[in-house]
């Protein structure tokens, strides 16, 4: 396992060090959802999806999938598919995973919460496209495009968060 580690606002893997945004709630331990925070624990790589018709598939060490239009991801803590992917259109509460921004261009699905799910304890943290400005996330970590790309091909396969 090739892991990464959070320090301060970088990303360190190996001898590698990237600017990086995280959640606005900052790291806490007792992540919950909505509170945007970045959950502190390590948090394994399970897979990157990609937009492929914004670019290339990245290389790296985790199975890669394209996004399709109708993928979401389910946040509400209510719906039995919560912290799950799920296909759009979609009744529960949901984030859309095929974005009008490039946020989304490259995401990398952090294992938070997924084994087993609690409801409530926090959805969807991704690795992914941070804003050009650096802004934080709902709970994400986010790096610039060049950047993200470079860490996966480094063979990312999970971030610890401390």
């Amino acid at each position: 396992m090739t892991t990464a580690r959070l320090d301060g606002q970088f990303l360190v893997l190996l001898r590698d060090r990237w600017r990086c945004a995280i959640g606005r709630g900052g790291i806490r331990a007792d992540k919950q959802e909505g509170d945007g925070a970045t959950p502190r624990a390590v948090l394994p790589l399970r897979r990157v999806l990609y937009r492929a018709d914004r670019g290339p598939a990245p290389r790296c060490a985790v199975p890669v999938e394209p996004i399709a239009p109708t993928d979401g991801w389910c946040d509400d803590p209510a719906d039995p598919a919560y912290n799950r992917p799920v296909t759009l259109p979609y009744a529960g509460r949901h984030e859309e995973l095929w974005r009008s921004d490039s946020l989304y261009d490259i995401v990398g699905v952090l294992g938070w919460n997924d084994a087993p799910v609690v409801k409530g304890r926090g959805s969807a943290i991704f690795l992914h496209v941070a804003r050009p400005d650096y802004a934080p996330t709902e709970g994400c970590i986010a790096l610039a495009l060049p950047d993200l790309r470079a860490a996966l091909a480094a063979g990312l396969t999970g971030i610890k968060v401390s």
